[in-house]
């Protein structure tokens, strides 16, 4: 199996520390807003990385974080009135319920700042007593990046090239304007904890060195998140880490694309973010993953209008095959094992859904074919599509359930329908000979009228 390390910036074989198993961490969302298409893909991602390494046969342990304590979510408690702990709450459970609506499974591990704060305390203490960190006379604490002459290895930028597009915070409290902020000194009305410097709280990129340790040792085998992260955030993890234990904290870094809508990066400040709940309320779980995973997990996305309703169009005509298959040999049980094969064989090579979902169209055209010849195969080959599919989350339903829920019902015609209401109410005087003059002029409309006791349904012929 390969995998892109980001770090060497090429693909390696895939070697975990400890033979069969597997630790592995994605940074998750900050949770002063509600959960956009990126936050989705990034999860998506790394749920099936865990999937596919669970199909290999790992033992896979997997962590996620919340940022449930930082600035922006402080404005928002400030903005609302709610206290900063329960905002967080409160949009935790939200964004749980989203992802869950978007069908991507927990974590192994859940982790949260807050839950982690004597963690990062101490994490933040033993780089202090290493000679690595310092505490400013306001209480704040900052990493000394002189102090680690490795950094900017995972960027690839110089300690001068570090500050172009960064922020920089408290400068006359800091050795060099590059240091960044373990521990921020709280103002008046933060949130805040006790800590050897004063009242305060952690800052961003202490908390996920801390939690990583915390749960794991001092070493992962796979750490990854947005592109948008490898710097500052990333680089700082390392730095700080490494730092500390003196070893090499990742074994493999990766990094999926990031999301641009029509050319554009994605940004609340242009206005152009999708809301994942938004979009599941016009699309189906299925097709937003489809449309997201058509193309590697490294690179950019580009949401045009036609993405996701171009992928919601090829799931329904797949699953309308994969119903016809069940309906015409319901009995048939047996799977197509080279599908499952070629799959492997895809995302063994960097996690390459974009390879898999293209093999897809050609499945789907052979089991057209086969079930014109009145062939078996057919069923077993979408037997095999729905079991391993279901590894990227799709095909999961029942067919029949997500065309009724799905598919674009056809606008039929006012002339059409008038004839058929026509006949309706003829059937209902009991006049048969007109209803069925009326059922020969809808065939010759291009419809085939079909009655049941709930009423009656049109079908277009052909």
């Amino acid at each position: 199996m390969k995998l892109y390390n980001s770090l060497t910036r090429k693909k390696e074989t895939f070697i975990p520390l400890e033979e069969g198993k597997v630790k592995m961490y994605a940074c998750g969302i900050t949770v002063s807003g509600e959960a956009h298409i990126g936050h989705g893909f990034q999860a998506l991602i790394y749920d099936i990385f865990r999937k596919f390494l669970e199909k290999q046969g790992y033992d896979v342990t997997y962590a996620r974080n919340y940022t449930d304590v930082d600035d922006k979510i402080i404005a928002r408690s400030h903005e609302t009135g709610i206290p900063a702990d329960k905002y967080a709450e409160m949009m935790i459970e939200k964004i749980d319920t989203v992802m869950r609506a978007f069908e991507v499974d927990d974590p192994t591990l859940w982790l949260k700042a807050t839950c982690n704060v004597q963690n990062i305390i101490e994490f933040v203490q033993a780089l202090i007593e290493k000679g690595h960190a310092y505490a400013a006379d306001n209480g704040d604490v900052y990493f000394d990046v002189a102090s680690f002459p490795a950094y900017g290895q995972l960027s690839g930028r110089s300690t001068d090239e570090a500050l172009d597009g960064v922020r920089v915070e408290n400068d006359e409290s800091k050795k060099n304007a590059y240091d960044f902020a373990l521990w921020k000194s709280a103002k008046e009305g933060e949130i805040s904890w006790d800590s050897p410097w004063g009242k305060g709280r952690p800052g961003w990129h202490i908390e996920c060195s801390a939690m990583n340790r915390a749960a794991f040792g001092d070493q992962i085998d796979i750490h990854g998140g947005g592109r948008d992260l490898i710097f500052p955030h990333h680089e700082n993890e390392i730095a700080q880490t490494e730092a500390l234990t003196g070893k090499r904290f990742v074994k493999y870094w990766t990094h999926n694309g990031l999301i641009k809508v029509n050319g554009q990066k994605m940004s609340k400040s242009l206005g152009n973010s999708l809301l994942l709940e938004d979009l599941l309320a016009r699309y189906s779980p299925d097709a937003i993953k489809f449309a997201l995973l058509s193309t590697n997990y490294k690179n950019d996305i580009n949401v045009t209008d036609n993405l996701f309703p171009d992928a919601e169009e090829h799931l329904t005509r797949f699953y309308a095959l994969i119903k016809a298959a069940e309906e015409k040999f319901p009995d048939e049980t047996g799977l197509e094992e080279e599908i499952d094969q070629a799959f492997d064989r895809a995302m063994s090579d960097d996690f390459n859904s974009a390879r898999a979902l293209a093999d897809l169209f050609g499945y789907f055209k052979e089991v057209k074919r086969l079930l014109d010849a009145n062939d078996q195969k057919a069923r077993r080959m979408t037997n095999q599509i729905k079991a391993t599919y279901s590894l990227l989350g799709l095909f999961k339903k029942s067919a029949a359930e997500y065309l009724e829920k799905y598919q674009k019902k056809e606008e039929i015609p006012a002339d059409v329908l008038a004839v058929a209401e026509e006949r309706k109410r003829a059937r209902e005087e009991k006049n048969w000979a007109r209803s069925d003059e009326l059922r020969e002029v809808l065939k010759q409309m291009g419809y085939t009228v079909k009655d049941s006791k709930e009423g009656y349904s049109l079908v277009k012929n052909g």
